[in-house]
Parts: structure tokens; sequence; C-alpha cells
């Protein structure tokens, strides 16, 4: 005769994996916003910016976006900064995150 399984203990287990799992995922999303430099960003624009990726359905978009985000896992080079500098509204954005002064055009 074979000896009962303990599913309660075996829930029990299954259920601190799933904690230990979902712990890790926010962890390294937050190093993942601090390595991408996003961490510059206000609370509201960081989930601006997702809710907008998150919305896209055009395919050529998110694929370069993903082409982007493989490239950067891969340490390559970033595009230079008059090809990578533009978001999605064509609006120039600097390196470090900062917007251009109004007044002052090409500037850089």
């Amino acid at each position: 005769m074979r000896k009962p399984r303990d599913f309660d203990a075996e829930l029990k287990a299954l259920g601190d994996k799933a904690r230990n799992l979902k712990g890790r995922k926010v962890q390294q999303l937050g190093e993942l916003v601090i390595a991408t430099g996003a961490d510059a960003l206000s609370t509201d624009e960081l989930a601006g910016a997702l809710i907008v990726l998150a919305e896209t359905k055009e395919a050529g978009r998110r694929e370069a976006w993903a082409k982007r985000g493989a490239a950067f896992f891969q340490g390559r080079p970033r595009r230079n900064a008059s090809a990578a500098g533009r978001n999605a509204s064509g609006a120039s954005v600097q390196p470090d995150g900062a917007q251009p002064a109004s007044g002052r055009k090409g500037a850089a």
C-alpha cells in the first residue's frame, strides 16, 4: 500500500513558491526601471508610458520596441541621439531625460 500524499503541505509549498516568484518579478521590474534610467521619470509619467505601450496594437511599433529592448539586454550601444532621442510624438528628448530649453533650438 502506498503512503498517502499530504495535499495540504503540497498546496502550501506551491503557494509559498508562487509568492516567491511574484516577489522576484516585482524586484526584477524595479531593477529594470532603474537600469533603463526610467527611475528619473515621475510615477505618473512612467505609468502613462506603460499604459500607452500596453494599449498599442501596431505590430511594427511593438516590434521596434522589442528590438530596442533586446539590444539593451545584449549590451549593444544605443543608436545615436538624433534617431534614438525621438519619442512616439516626434519630440526630441535629451539622452539624460531632460527636455530641451524652449527658447533654444538646436542647442545641445
